[in-house]
């Protein structure tokens, strides 16, 4: 079946005067899609710790908790991943406006049921269900975004669109504590946990609908049903292969970690019988040296993210031996920082590639200072025998601002080598790739840390991980004529 573009191109057109455009309001609209998407997501492991702490049922008897906490956000992030290229190729047939449509709205209704469900099993299911509805919002996200986008402007406002990322990863930090308190007094002590999910469910749910009102506005219908099936059936398909694997895999015995690869290779079985369907524009996106040294590299920019994003609450307590509720509030800067880093590294960039320099310098350079910061961060741990909250602050704060301000860089990095007309499946595939280090990094990370009893090896690896990805960087061909 052929594929049909319907979004109407809006690139470049400004209203008269100056001022507040169009495309600063879908930006806008795109920043709290990331807000709420991400704060859906961040949640689970704030509360993941707090079972662990309170040696909840919820996890059983479990010998190795934080190995199998960090594998239930691998879990999601395996549902994730499987639908990046699917959405991506979804967006670029049905429209980009109702995939994040339907992403938002999919994403508040599992949100609210995970925190229905009364097994861990259940709750697995509801929170891969979630990854793979969130997992169509970033390619299309990124499409939206260029095509309605000034080109000078593209670096910028993929900056401040996805800044809502850092937002929502600091409203569920900081919020988890006091979510789980008013849980204890309003659903009970062994049900608080529910209160994140039902309370940050319902706020998605109400957002989807605004954002639907809105993408219908600025486009006309939206092809919701079509799409809606489309994704429900692909779902499902993954959702079975993705819980199939895992309990194939821990019957087995298998390590955490161990699990969490293998839902790797599913995931790339899976996408092979994708390209073997439809060799022909899939195809040339996979051939593109470019988008493949940018995916290949972005593995440990996702293993980064979702290292700190997973276990920082658990990083902070543990080292510092501090509160639940202090490790959440030291744990914000970490988030937080995003809100400056990434409008700052999207504007940066477009200056960069305006003034003849390119997008790729910069991106080494902040890929390298913050790998050098992450190191500096194990180091201090590993020095100090109750490291001070102050320094910790502080590290991950700075940290965080190079390593958010070098996310849009890449994002605007890919737009530019890549086709219009391939930009859905592009950015679908480079999430894709990246996503393998968001679903190994937070079971992996938990099993070392059940090895050794501390966080430090995982902080190494995470450091030693980004300076690699520089390395691939430097590979890229980019061509600076193009201003």
């Amino acid at each position: 079946m052929p594929e049909v573009t319907a979004e109407p191109t809006a690139q470049g057109r400004e209203t008269p005067g100056g001022g507040w455009q169009p495309y600063h309001t879908l930006w806008a609209m795109l920043l709290g899609g990331w807000l709420f998407s991400y704060a859906d997501r961040t949640i689970t492991g704030p509360v993941v710790t707090w079972l662990i702490e309170h040696d909840h049922a919820m996890l059983g008897s479990a010998g190795h908790p934080h190995a199998l906490g960090g594998l239930i956000g691998s879990l999601f992030f395996a549902g994730y991943m499987l639908t990046q290229f699917p959405g991506g190729y979804l967006g670029d047939r049905f429209g980009h406006r109702t995939m994040l449509a339907v992403s938002l709205l999919w994403a508040g209704v599992a949100t609210l049921a995970s925190g229905l469900m009364t097994g861990l099993i259940a709750f697995v299911v509801l929170r891969v269900l979630t990854g793979l509805g969130e997992g169509v919002f970033y390619s299309n996200d990124r499409s939206l975004i260029a095509q309605r986008t000034p080109p000078a402007k593209a670096g910028l406002g993929m900056g401040v669109a996805i800044t809502g990322l850092a937002i929502g990863l600091t409203v569920a930090t900081i919020s988890a504590p006091y979510l789980i308190d008013w849980g204890g007094e309003v659903l009970g002590e062994e049900d608080a946990w529910r209160m994140p999910f039902l309370m940050l469910g319902g706020a998605t749910l109400a957002f989807g609908w605004v954002t639907a009102v809105y993408m219908r506005r600025i486009g006309g219908p939206l092809k919701a049903t079509g799409s809606t099936l489309r994704l429900l059936g692909i779902s499902a398909v993954l959702c079975a292969a993705v819980m199939a694997v895992y309990l194939i895999a821990d019957g087995a015995g298998m390590p955490s970690w161990g699990v969490a690869v293998l839902e790797c290779v599913l995931a790339f079985l899976l996408i092979g019988a994708i390209f073997a369907r439809r060799s022909g524009k899939l195809g040339s996106v996979s051939r593109n040296r470019n988008v493949l040294l940018l995916s290949f590299a972005f593995i440990a920019v996702m293993w980064n993210l979702w290292f700190f994003s997973f276990w920082s609450v658990s990083i902070v307590a543990d080292a510092a031996h501090s509160s639940f509720q202090n490790a959440a509030l030291v744990a914000t800067f970490n988030a937080g920082a995003g809100i400056l880093g990434f409008p700052a590294g999207g504007r940066l960039s477009d200056r960069a590639k305006a003034r003849g320099w390119g997008r790729r310098p910069l991106l080494i350079a902040f890929t390298v200072v913050q790998g050098v910061l992450v190191l500096v961060f194990a180091a201090y741990l590993q020095a100090s025998e109750k490291p001070s909250l102050w320094v910790m602050s502080i590290l991950l704060f700075v940290t965080s601002l190079f390593f958010n301000a070098l996310q849009p860089m890449a994002h605007a990095l890919l737009n530019d080598v890549v086709d219009a007309a391939e930009r859905g499946a592009a950015f679908g595939l480079f999430n894709l790739v990246g996503e393998i280090g968001a679903v190994v990094s937070p079971a992996l990370s938990g099993t070392l840390f059940d090895h050794y009893g501390s966080w430090t090896h995982a902080v190494y690896i995470d450091g030693a991980l980004m300076l690699a990805s520089a390395g691939l960087y430097v590979l890229i061909r980019e061509d600076t004529s193009r201003a």
